[in-house]
Parts: structure tokens; C-alpha cells; sequence
């Protein structure tokens, strides 16, 4: 038996729905999604819905204190570029409150643009700095202003003490955790592990853009990344190299950047390192009109 989560489409029907929670001492656990929900979203859900389980069963004498799990699901036009698919990207609203009401989502906030930015653009919106024009950036110019601006008001809006994103988003969960630092905004940025089809292709709203033969080469991303972890104990330029191969071997993908960074997304210093180093491959890739990203842990040089 699932229960309707409260449905706030105004600031004022969020303030109204976690007010009480607040006042009760219980801690908010966000999800920010675009809609269009899928496996990997289920999976953030679930996170946010343990960790508010855990935390009711340990205040579970004050009636008062129960946590609250909130999704948002608005399609942010700030993070998309001239030309993008901000007109075409999926929404699929009534589906989308089907599964927070089964994965027992308290507050679903789903706001307008004009309710989100009114009086249209926001004049200040937040710099993602350096990190924010490379990778991802560097191919959707201002796309991580956007990604952060909403988040930022997210934030503000919800006041939440924990915030769930997905690891295949994994340049904005970097950087989200660092502007949540940065900014002092007190939210635990919190990644979850991609979730992926049999095949390994990772989940996205943006797979239903595929056609069948484009869908039967997606998975070479996931491929490619896979071979470079195999490689990686023979270094940087090794994994590398690795992965490039499998990426060759589909013409009709279109590459935008592979590359070896940190965890947290500086440029790797020794490529042939003697002790392990800890790195993250990532990788993105056109197929027809569909854009596809992924990426994968690693570890650099010999095992101890």
C-alpha cells in the first residue's frame, strides 16, 4: 500500500509541507531531478527513503520527528545551450508521481519556470569556476551555472540537511559538493552508484532518444571503461589507450572527451604512478542526435 506524497507546486506549499517536520527537529533528505524518472532515479530515492527510515527508527519515541524525503522535479531551462533538447526532454509527470508515491517519497515540489526564476533569468547566478568550463563544460558552455544556480535554490527553497545525485552525473556531483563547501550552504552531498542496463549501458532519461541501432552501440561507453580499469595498473597512458580502442571500434559514435582525472576531477600528475593512485575515467560521446556520458572508478598503478 503506497501513499500519495504531498504535491507542492509553490513556495509556499513546500514552506507549509516540511515547516512542521523542521520545527519537529527531523532532517529533510532532497532529491533534484528533472523528471522523466528511471531506475537510477529509483535509486536516489531509495537512498534518501533509508537513510529517513534509519533516522525515524532512532527518534522513534517522538512522534513529532519523522524525516522527510522531497523530490523535485522541474526541467531547468538555465543548463540548457542554444540548440539544445530543452523543448524535447522527456516528461513524464503522472508516471513520475506514481513511482515518488511507491518509493514512498513525502514531498513531491514541482514548480513553473515563473514560480523557480520569476521575472525570468536570474541576474546572479552561481560560477561553477575552473571545473565548470572543462569536460562537460567545455562542450555545453554555462551549462554547469545552470546546473548549480537551480541547485543553489533548491537548497534555499527545501533547507535540506542531506542531498542524493547520481554518480553517472559525475562532474556536477563534484561540483555540487563543492559549492555546498564553498558556499557554506550545510548540505550533505551524497553520490550514488550509477545504475545500468544488463549490457552496461548507464541509465538516462535521454536513452529513449535512441534509435535501435544507435541502442545497440551505446554500450561501448560502458566497454571502453571497463578495459581501461583492466589496464589501469600499467597507468594513465595504458588506460587510456585502452579505452580508445574500444571506442574505435564503433564509427558511428562521435567522441567528445575521454579522459583520466582525481576523484575529484584535477588533472592526474603522474601517469605511470609506482603506488596506487586513486583516479576516475570519464567519457562522452555522441550517438545520432543523443549525447551520452559515463564514467567509472580506477585505480592508477601497481596494487599494494
Amino acid at each position: 500500500m503506497t501513499s500519495e506524497p504531498f504535491l507542492a507546486s509553490t513556495r509556499e506549499e513546500l514552506q507549509a509541507a516540511l515547516g512542521p517536520r523542521r520545527r519537529a527537529g527531523s532532517r529533510v533528505a532532497l532529491v533534484p531531478t528533472m523528471g522523466a524518472l528511471h531506475d537510477g532515479h529509483v535509486a536516489l530515492l531509495r537512498a534518501a527513503r533509508q537513510h529517513r527510515d534509519a533516522e525515524d527508527a532512532e527518534d522513534a519515541e517522538d512522534a513529532g520527528a519523522a524525516g522527510a524525503v522531497v523530490a523535485s522535479i522541474f526541467v531547468n531551462p538555465l543548463q540548457f545551450g542554444p540548440g539544445e533538447d530543452l523543448s524535447r526532454y522527456p516528461r513524464t509527470f503522472e508516471a513520475d508521481l506514481e513511482i515518488c508515491a511507491r518509493e514512498g517519497v513525502d514531498v513531491v515540489f514541482a514548480p513553473s519556470t515563473q514560480e523557480m526564476y520569476p521575472g525570468g533569468e536570474p541576474v546572479v547566478t552561481v560560477d561553477p569556476g575552473e571545473l565548470g568550463d572543462q569536460l562537460e563544460g567545455a562542450v555545453r558552455p554555462g551549462h554547469f551555472r545552470g546546473v548549480l544556480t537551480v541547485v543553489a535554490k533548491l537548497f534555499g527553497l527545501a533547507r535540506p540537511d542531506l542531498a542524493f545525485f547520481g554518480e553517472k552525473d559525475y562532474q556536477q556531483l563534484v561540483l555540487v559538493r563543492r559549492m555546498s563547501r564553498d558556499l557554506c550552504a550545510g548540505v550533505d552531498v551524497r553520490g550514488v552508484p550509477t545504475v545500468r542496463e544488463p549490457d552496461g549501458l548507464a541509465l538516462s532519461s535521454r536513452n529513449r532518444y535512441l534509435s535501435a541501432d544507435e541502442r545497440g552501440c551505446a554500450a561501448v561507453l560502458s566497454r571502453a571503461l571497463r578495459d581501461a580499469r583492466a589496464e589501469a595498473a600499467a597507468g594513465l597512458p595504458a588506460a587510456r589507450a585502452a579505452a580508445g580502442r574500444v571506442l574505435a571500434g564503433v564509427p558511428s559514435l562521435e567522441p567528445d572527451y575521454l579522459e583520466i582525472r582525481t576523484p575529484d576531477l584535477a588533472v592526474v600528475e603522474d601517469q605511470r604512478p609506482s603506488s596506487p593512485v586513486e583516479a576516475r575515467i570519464l567519457v562522452a560521446g555522441r550517438l545520432g542526435s543523443t549525447r551520452l556520458i559515463d564514467n567509472l572508478s580506477l585505480t592508477l598503478g601497481p596494487p599494494t
